[in-house]
């Protein structure tokens, strides 16, 4: 569970150290989903965006909040 004063919850983690690693994160405030890839020395975050080219959006439940 996250702590109250974090405002991002990582929903999803794949890859490893020594790989690509992508995850999903979640903003609480917004919802909106991002991605962030991390491989060797560099990494990118951008928005998650569904086929309709608009951001994917997730309601958190209030006790993860």
């Amino acid at each position: 569970m996250a702590k109250q004063d974090e405002r991002f919850i990582k929903v999803l983690n794949e890859g490893s150290t020594w790989t690509t690693k992508r995850e999903i994160w979640v903003d609480k405030t917004t919802g909106v989903n991002y991605l962030w890839i991390d491989s060797g020395y560099s990494g990118g975050l951008t928005p998650l965006l569904g086929a309709d080219g608009k951001p994917v959006v997730t309601r958190i439940p209030a006790e993860e909040e």
